[in-house]
This record gives C-alpha cells, sequence and structure tokens, in this order.
C-alpha cells in the first residue's frame, strides 16, 4: 500500500530526484578528500558549528540588561530541538518514505549505514534550522550565521545523498513551526525560571559577572533622567535666605 512519499521521486522527470542527482552529482566529480570532509561536516560538523554558535549567543545574552530574559531564549534553542525531534517520530512513521539510494542505487552514497531508515523528514535539516530560528529571535546576527549554516547542512544532506530536497525542506518547516508556534509557551516557562536562578548561586550562568550592576547603574540613571526636573532656579538658594542663614550662625 503507497504511502505519502513513499514512491515519490521514482520518476525521471521528478524535480525532487532531479534536484538531488544535480547535486549529488557534484560528488562523483570531486576529490576523495572532499567527499570526506563533506561527509562529516553533513554528519557532524555543522552540528558542532551551531554548538559553537549557541554557546557565543549565550555568553553574549548573559551580558545583556534583560540577560534573564535572553537567556531564556538561547535555552529554548536546544528545547526546540529536542521537541522538533519528537514531532518527526510519528510523521516519519506516516509518510514512511525510504531513503533515496534505496529506490535509486545509482546516487552515490558517502554516508553508509542509513538503509534501515526512513527519509522524510530530515533530522538534521530540523536540528539545524531550530537551533537559527531560536536563536535569531534572540540575537539577529547570530541567528542568521546559523540560517547560513542551516542551509549548508541541507545542501550536505543532498551532496551525500541521504536525502531528497522535500526532505530538508520539510525538516526546515517542521522546526521553524515549532520554535514560533510554541515559543510564548516556553519562554511563559523559561523567563520565570532564569529569574529564579539569577537569585541563586546559579546566578552566573544567568548573569555574568559586573552586568547586573552595570544593568542597574543604567536603569538608575534612566529613571533619574526620566525624574520630573524642578523648576529653574528651585535649587539655587536665594540670597536674602542665605544672608539669614548667615546670621544666624
Amino acid at each position: 500500500m503507497p504511502t505519502l512519499l513513499a514512491d515519490a521521486g521514482t520518476g525521471s522527470g521528478d524535480p525532487d530526484l532531479g534536484l538531488l542527482k544535480a547535486v549529488n552529482g557534484l560528488a562523483a566529480d570531486a576529490p576523495g578528500w572532499l567527499d570526506s570532509l563533506v561527509a562529516w561536516t553533513a554528519e557532524y560538523g555543522i552540528l558542532l558549528g551551531l554548538a559553537v554558535v549557541g554557546l557565543v549567543a549565550w555568553l553574549s545574552a548573559r551580558r545583556r540588561p534583560d540577560a534573564p530574559v535572553a537567556v531564556a531564549g538561547v535555552l529554548w534553542a536546544p528545547l526546540a530541538v529536542a521537541i522538533a525531534e519528537l514531532a518527526n517520530l510519528p510523521i516519519s512513521k506516516l509518510v514512511d518514505r525510504p531513503r533515496p539510494f534505496v529506490s535509486h542505487p545509482e546516487l552515490d552514497v558517502l554516508v553508509p549505514g542509513k538503509e534501515d531508515t526512513l527519509s522524510f523528514v530530515s533530522d538534521h535539516s530540523s536540528m539545524s534550522m531550530a537551533i537559527a530560528v531560536a536563536l535569531f529571535l534572540v540575537n539577529r546576527r547570530l541567528g542568521l550565521v546559523a540560517g547560513a549554516l542551516a542551509l549548508l547542512q541541507g545542501f550536505c544532506r543532498l551532496f551525500v545523498g541521504v536525502h531528497y530536497p522535500t526532505d530538508v525542506i520539510g525538516g526546515y518547516a517542521l522546526a521553524t513551526a515549532v520554535v514560533l508556534l510554541l515559543a510564548p509557551i516556553a519562554m511563559a516557562v523559561l523567563v520565570p525560571l532564569c529569574h529564579a536562578l539569577s537569585r541563586t548561586a546559579l546566578r552566573p550562568l544567568v548573569v555574568a559577572r559586573g552586568a547586573g550592576a552595570a544593568s542597574g547603574g543604567r536603569r538608575s540613571a534612566a529613571s533619574a533622567a526620566r525624574r520630573p526636573g524642578r523648576r529653574r532656579g528651585q535649587d539655587e538658594p536665594r540670597p536674602g535666605r542665605d544672608r539669614e542663614s548667615d546670621l544666624a550662625a
């Protein structure tokens, strides 16, 4: 009994298969060392790079005036990855799409051991995009860097021949939906948690040393600037009163 996408990509005119073969065909013309590098990048390299970006985002968030809120946003990234992966379990079973090289043995497969796993959606693409979107909500520059890595991840999954383009797009869509739709609920829990941690011995995990005092000083200065000023000359001593004060002394 055919499933939603199990038999997709079998036709010679299918753009999904055509794009996969075009990208995967680059592996046949590339030197062996480049194929090995892309294979390692597709499996581990991109995810390690995103972990470094996430670490930088956390260190930066700890130094912001709204550190507990920013750190909560960074913390949402790995949690969103976990939720997206859990959501993919029933989706993958429902679609039941085999890896592209199962139906198309002519593909150049650079990552072995995937024969018994399903293709839709791409876990690596989903994880990468979940981190990118979550970090973009906190830090746009780092989010864009993570987004570029997520796009590279999708390209690499095609290059090594283990996913169709629609597997990658499906992973991106699933991750984006999870991050954006569940972010309000997640932040409603994570922000109070981070505020609570900032008042415990774990405060350095949420607020960098000196950041709280600096932000407090800025808030005090801002409050002073917003405080209604006295009428001109109100703080200046009046000559008559000064003379009376001097005489009393």
